[in-house]
């Protein structure tokens, strides 16, 4: 596991040659998809923006919607800093506001937008989602305010990084109890060691939708490389848990991020549909195991894990996996479930 200044490497360089060099024919071209998990960002050396996305989505997926999640990107520049993060939503807006014109193909880019804003404001928040909102043009979701840490700095697979508690927050939960009012959801991302304090928030919120990321940040570097199956046992327990929360949903997916242990994006060859889908089949089944396929959705997280695998492979790896599946829940998994949980309609 590469390190950069003592500490795990969260993204892997996108390499577009070596990607090309694995082609696969579409399955099943038609089955409905809702992304419910990309960014959008320009920074240096990397940029994914409307083309980009375009041309993932465009490989032969049926991709009806994308829903964009906070990246900390084309924040303004002036003003107070509680304020700056509404410069990510009115630049995800207008690329929004690009796609749903059909100039840009049938997919929606963008039709959900999560944004970022600090919850540890407490009742101040309040006016802050109240301006996203209004920016939005009605697609304004929900809230990501990303909470991992891990005393162990070479255990720390996120380029986001807080303080120990934060979902136990007085601030942070006065902030948190403003969305529920204002009709918006929260999408938590942590590692597999604080599935604990989801638990305790979840149940302290029960009203409150939330959706876990990454199915958790199952954890395969630093002290856990190679301890995977101690690993799943702690972070299935975890799930289960969790599950007990009806309020939560979780994304299948972010296994192609370095902190997971995978090493896909370091071999010779990109991997195959059908390599991922074995690798990815344990925690997937225990995610729908644990909270039913009306609670799980598959995500994307591209760019992120654009540097292990390419965007048409992905989806026919979650096809691979999701065969055995009756066509109730498969239609849950790729597009119903975050259809419903961000609330957008298929026929819009």
């Amino acid at each position: 596991m590469a390190t950069e200044a003592g500490r795990a490497v969260a993204h892997l360089p996108i390499r577009p040659d070596w990607l090309a060099r694995r082609r696969e024919d579409i399955l099943e071209p038609t089955l409905p998809i809702v992304d419910p998990h990309h960014h959008l960002w320009e920074r240096p050396g990397n940029r994914y923006l409307l083309p980009d996305i375009l041309a993932d989505v465009g490989g032969g997926h049926n991709l009806r919607a994308t829903v964009f999640i906070e990246a900390h990107s084309m924040y303004r520049d002036s003003g107070p800093g509680e304020w700056r993060a509404l410069g990510e939503t009115e630049f995800v807006t207008g690329i929004a506001a690009m796609s749903a014109s059909g100039g840009y193909g049938p997919t929606r880019i963008a039709a959900g937008i999560v944004g970022r804003v600090d919850l540890t404001l407490g009742a101040r928040a309040k006016a802050i989602l109240e301006r996203h909102i209004a920016v939005a043009g009605g697609r304004f979701r929900g809230v990501r305010h990303s909470s991992p840490y891990h005393a162990d700095p070479v255990a720390r697979g996120s380029s986001a990084q807080t303080s120990p508690g934060l979902l136990a927050d007085a601030g942070f939960r006065a902030g948190f109890a403003c969305l529920k009012p204002l009709g918006l959801s929260f999408d938590a991302w942590m590692y597999h060691t604080q599935l604990a304090d989801l638990v305790d928030l979840a149940r302290a919120f029960p009203e409150q939708p939330i959706v876990l990321d990454h199915i958790g940040g199952a954890l395969g570097i630093g002290p856990y490389a190679g301890q995977r199956d101690a690993v799943f046992r702690d972070w299935s327990a975890g799930m289960r848990a969790l599950a007990g929360c009806p309020n939560v949903h979780v994304k299948l997916g972010g296994l192609g991020m370095p902190m997971t242990g995978f090493d896909f994006g370091t071999r010779a060859e990109p991997p195959s549909s059908t390599e991922l889908a074995t690798a990815w089949k344990p925690y997937f089944d225990a995610c729908v195991e644990a909270f039913g396929a009306q609670r799980c959705m598959v995500e994307s997280n591209f760019p992120v894990d654009k540097g292990m695998f390419g965007y048409a492979v992905m989806w026919n790896a979650f096809k691979r996996w999701a065969a055995g599946c009756s066509a109730a829940d498969k239609a849950a998994l790729f597009s119903g479930t975050a259809a419903r949980f961000y609330r957008w309609g298929l026929d819009a």
